[in-house]
């Protein structure tokens, strides 16, 4: 499965859980760490690990298991996919880190190559 397929499946996967705000981050040209990192929130620790819940039982249906999962119960998860981290977390936190700006406002790696 290609980093763009993973992708999608994995916000169809959040999407089905009524996972809000789902937003893909493009990070190849900062950071050789993923390709992609897929970012979501949910209303509670609950909602949370549901989704986080739904895209791992999804991906295995794939054969594809996290590298590692990190947070599980604390009301953010991180699920390492290799080249795709899923982020989901409810929203105060994520509005407290605001991956998105921290992601956005770092410059592009000119030798990272797409």
């Amino acid at each position: 499965m290609t980093s763009a397929e993973k992708v999608e499946f994995i916000r169809d996967a959040a999407d089905d859980m009524k996972a809000d705000r789902i937003e893909v981050l493009d990070v190849r040209k900062k950071t050789s760490v993923a390709d992609y990192f897929v970012v979501c929130s949910g209303t509670s620790d609950r909602h949370v690990d549901a989704v986080a819940d739904r895209v791992a039982e999804k991906l295995q249906d794939k054969k594809i298991k996290p590298l590692r999962t990190e947070g599980e119960r604390s009301g953010w998860i991180l699920q390492d996919y290799g080249d795709v981290v899923f982020h989901v977390m409810k929203e105060e936190q994520r509005q407290f880190y605001d991956l998105e700006a921290l992601w956005e406002s770092i410059q592009t790696n000119p030798d990272l190559e797409l």
